[in-house]
């Protein structure tokens, strides 16, 4: 299945409010997670693992790379052996980059938050208003919902990041 996300990514200069929001409106804390996301050499679009204590999936998406709320296509499998889905992709297709985060995940209702510590590179926050939960929410509630927590996390337009923690790490 084909899913959509709304997202913003932004430098984060005051996590203890981001948090602090998110638990006053009773988010799910999922828990901090340690990810290694490897990056694999393709044409068009994204590809990577991402292998962690909580999440552990192969995920290909298509996003531009452009400042404020940006649409992502994206599908996503579970998988139960990323070592071995790592070892079999480096052989196939090489390795693009790999980045490596501690990353905070909370929910509140369809929107994931990440408030991410990239070595490197710093504190991000990321929103991700997506329809995978809800397949019947349209595009334009997706982009007010992330436009209404940038408002509640006080992010300013000069804060927001137009590209991947790859493509910073590779520049």
């Amino acid at each position: 299945m084909k899913l959509i996300n709304v997202e913003i990514k932004a430098k984060c200069f005051h996590p203890e409010k981001v948090e602090a929001f998110l638990l006053n409106n009773n988010a799910l804390f999922q828990g901090t997670d340690l990810q290694k996301d490897t990056y694999f050499n393709i044409l068009d679009g994204r590809l990577k693992l991402r292998q962690g204590n909580i999440e552990n999936n192969l995920i290909f998406y298509k996003r531009n790379n452009q400042k404020g709320p940006k649409q992502s296509n994206f599908s996503l499998i579970p998988v139960s052996e990323p070592q071995q889905m790592e070892s079999i992709l480096t052989e196939a297709l090489g390795i693009k980059v790999i980045v490596e985060k501690k990353r905070k995940i909370y929910y509140l209702n369809n929107i994931k938050v990440h408030i991410d510590e990239v070595p490197g590179l710093g504190c991000f926050v990321e929103i991700e208003a997506g329809n995978r939960l809800n397949p019947e929410i349209c595009l334009e509630e997706l982009h007010r919902q992330c436009a209404e927590l940038m408002h509640h996390f006080d992010i300013k337009e000069e804060e927001l990041i137009e590209n991947s923690y790859s493509d910073m790490l590779l520049t």
